[in-house]
C-alpha cells in the first residue's frame, strides 16, 4: 500500500496545467516567481510570491516543531527525538565548528538554521496547491522548494557573511581582524595575494548560496522531468518506467539530500563565524 500511495502521489505531481497540453511540458515553469500580492515601495519589490509563502509556512512549522519536540516534563518518544536533534546541533555542528567562547552566543542561531532549512527543504517535496496555476478553476498541485530560489539562498548566505565579519571585528578589533586577511608572504607578492584573499571572502557568498540552490533545484527538475516524459512523448505507457525512476529520485532527495544540505549549511555557518572570531592568520 505504501508503494501504491507513493506512486499515486508522484502521479499527482504531474497535474499542473501545462502538463495537460499534449506533447508539451516545461518543468522550469514550477520555479517562476509571480507577484501574488504586489507590494512595491519605490524601486523595492516586497511582493508576496510563491517563495515567500513557502518561507512563511516553513517558519511556522519550524516554530511548531521546536515547541512540540522540546517542551515537556515526561520523557517520551517525542522528547527523545527532540533531544537527538538538539544533540546533533550541539555536538556535530556547534562544538565542531564554533570556538568554546562563542557557543553560548551562536548555538541558538546554528541550531535554528539547521532545523529551518530542513523543514523548508522537506515541505518542498510535499505536493501543495501553491503553483499559482489553475485547472478548470481548481488550484493545481506541485512540488516546489523555497531554497530552489537563488534569492532565498543568497539572503541566507548574506546573513552568514554579515555575522562572520561582525564577530571578527567585535572580538579582534577592525585593525587586527582585517590585518589577518594578509597572509605571511614576500612583500612583492602581496599585491597579488591580498586581492585574492579579499575575493575569497566574497566567494563564500557564492559557495553558500549556490550549493543549496543548485542541489534543491536539480532534484526537483529531475523528478518533474521524468514525470513530464509521459506528456512530452504522449504515452501513458511510459509511466511504468518514469514513475519508478521519479519515485527513486524523490525518496533519495527526501531521505538523504534534504538532511545533508541542512547539516552542511548549518555546519559551514558555524565554521565561517568561527573563522571571524579566531582568524587563521
Amino acid at each position: 500500500m505504501r508503494r501504491v500511495f507513493v506512486a499515486l502521489t508522484l502521479l499527482a505531481l504531474a497535474l499542473p496545467a501545462p502538463a495537460f497540453a499534449r506533447g508539451h511540458f516545461d518543468p522550469t515553469t514550477e520555479f517562476e516567481q509571480h507577484d501574488w500580492i504586489p507590494i512595491h515601495l519605490g524601486p523595492l519589490n516586497l511582493s508576496i510570491t510563491k517563495a515567500v509563502v513557502y518561507l512563511l509556512i516553513g517558519t511556522a512549522l519550524t516554530i511548531l516543531l521546536g515547541l512540540t519536540l522540546m517542551r515537556g516534563r515526561t520523557l517520551n518518544r517525542r522528547l527523545t527525538v527532540g533531544e537527538q536533534i538538539y544533540e546533533i546541533a550541539q555536538v556535530q555542528v556547534a562544538e565542531q565548528g564554533l570556538p568554546t567562547k562563542a557557543i553560548g552566543r551562536w548555538f541558538p542561531y546554528v541550531a535554528t538554521l539547521l532545523l529551518f532549512i530542513w523543514v523548508v527543504n522537506v515541505i518542498g517535496f510535499i505536493p501543495l496547491p501553491l503553483t499559482g496555476e489553475t485547472w478548470h478553476g481548481v488550484p493545481t498541485w506541485g512540488i516546489y522548494a523555497a531554497t530552489s530560489s537563488l534569492s532565498v539562498t543568497l539572503a541566507l548566505a548574506l546573513l552568514k557573511f554579515i555575522f562572520t565579519h561582525y564577530e571578527g571585528i567585535r572580538w579582534n578589533g577592525p585593525v587586527r581582524y582585517f590585518k589577518s586577511w594578509i597572509p605571511e608572504a614576500p612583500k612583492a607578492l602581496l599585491f597579488l595575494i591580498v586581492p585574492l584573499e579579499i575575493l575569497g571572502q566574497f566567494m563564500r557568498l557564492i559557495s553558500l548560496s549556490v550549493r543549496l540552490f543548485a542541489n534543491m533545484l536539480a532534484g526537483h527538475i529531475l523528478i518533474l522531468t521524468f514525470l513530464g516524459l509521459m506528456f512530452i512523448l504522449e504515452s501513458v505507457v511510459l509511466a511504468v518506467i518514469t514513475v519508478p525512476v521519479a519515485t527513486a529520485f524523490y525518496l533519495f532527495e527526501v531521505v538523504i539530500v534534504v538532511s545533508i544540505q541542512a547539516f552542511i549549511c548549518a555546519a559551514l555557518s558555524a565554521i565561517y563565524i568561527a573563522s571571524g572570531i579566531e582568524p587563521l592568520h
